[in-house]
């Protein structure tokens, strides 16, 4: 990602010429192009700096002078900094970082192959705009949103949770489908549990191991997405344990290929989700109501689950402070008795929120409004 940060710079003056024969009203952009602020602003044309990730992770990196100064070898972040809450945080919070997570938070802070940090890219993009979009909305944790407009003296508009559509004809004749809602729906009313990590995080062997391991002892029924990945610079393909998925061959299903996700959540069987824990996942699980199991690895996936898991919505596995690796099994936790019962129920509440499509898209109205409202700001 470092080399497409370093080739998208490259950009620059072909997004000039573009812009000055073009001029239009707004320029919404992530944190990548930084080098845009003091363009747009030499045209005239808007700037609005857009957050796919929620309003907790761009609050705890501070305001936008504390990411530009992380650029200074003079001063870099410590580790300690990650592992409380930040400072500026005026409210009660469970949102902070273990310590192999903190690691790559202080890794994101200093230069890399493009000249420049992830961090310092975040803020002059944010220091040269005129007001954030972020995927988040007041009814749940709203606070986080007034302290992103406090921090840094501007408007802040929520887009919403932006729930995505579950198409219902789309993949009726997918092979793929048809074959999964097949098992799917030979399995009791929520008693599968979901298993997905995302298309970005590597997993290391002892992780998958763990992983099955874990999934094999709790008895429950799994479906269970594994791409093809590895921690980077081990060239050796992961495997399942030795007799994993002949003893597991009644209990669960390891799909080694794409899988559409939306559909197998929104499938009665389903009634558990063990993710990763990135944002987009997390709203898709809640959405339709179901507990999260929860295995962070970077970015914002160590905050989401610690403030999910105060919510009440999820448990996060247990996992050795200093090198990430976990040995606990959280899955029978959440899916079977008495001891899950709450969170199940904490979880369906959700759907209120997270699945209201009505709510969330009047967040997108709003924001429609602001842009046609605030068109062409002159400095």
């Amino acid at each position: 990602m470092t080399y497409l940060k370093k080739a998208m710079d490259g950009m620059e003056k072909d997004v000039t010429n573009f812009l000055e024969k073009n001029s239009p009203d707004w320029i919404i952009q992530d944190f990548a192009q930084y080098w845009l602020a003091p363009i747009s602003k030499r045209l005239g044309i808007s700037r609005i700096f857009y957050s796919i990730i929620n309003a907790w992770f761009l609050s705890f990196l501070g305001s936008f002078e504390n990411m530009i100064n992380t650029n200074n070898c003079t001063s870099p972040p410590k580790l300690e900094d990650f592992l409380v809450p930040p400072r500026w945080v005026p409210f009660e919070t469970k949102a902070t970082y273990c310590l192999h997570e903190a690691r790559w938070v202080v890794e994101s802070s200093q230069k890399n192959v493009s000249g420049v940090s992830d961090m310092y890219r975040n803020g002059v993009t944010i220091e040269g705009a005129n007001a954030i979009i972020i995927r988040h909305c007041n009814e749940f944790e709203g606070q986080w949103l007034k302290l992103l407009e406090d921090l840094h003296h501007m408007p802040v508009l929520p887009t919403g949770l932006m729930p995505p559509i579950v198409e219902s004809s789309s993949d009726e004749k997918n092979e793929s489908w048809i074959s999964i809602k097949e098992w799917l729906d030979e399995k009791p009313k929520g008693s599968v549990v979901y298993v997905a990590l995302g298309s970005e995080v590597m997993v290391s062997q002892s992780e998958i191991n763990e992983l099955a391991r874990g999934l094999e002892l709790s008895g429950s029924p799994f479906f269970w997405v594994l791409r093809k990945s590895s921690r980077l610079g081990n060239i050796n393909p992961i495997v399942l344990p030795g007799g994993f998925e002949d003893r597991t061959k009644g209990q669960g299903i390891v799909w080694k290929s794409w899988a559409p996700q939306m559909k197998i959540l929104s499938h009665k069987s389903v009634g558990g989700f063990l993710t990763h824990c990135g944002w987009s996942s997390t709203i898709e699980g809640l959405m339709f109501g179901h507990p999260l199991i929860m295995l962070p690895f970077l970015v914002d996936q160590g905050l989401n689950a610690r403030i999910l898991e105060d919510k009440g919505v999820g448990v996060e596995v247990p996992r050795n402070e200093e090198n990430g690796s976990y040995t606990s099994n959280s899955v029978k936790l959440v899916m079977v008795g008495n001891d899950g019962k709450l969170i199940r129920e904490k979880a369906k509440e959700m759907r209120a929120i997270f699945g209201n499509k009505e709510l969330q898209d009047k967040y997108i109205e709003n924001l429609i409004n602001f842009l046609e409202n605030h068109r062409k700001v002159k400095n």
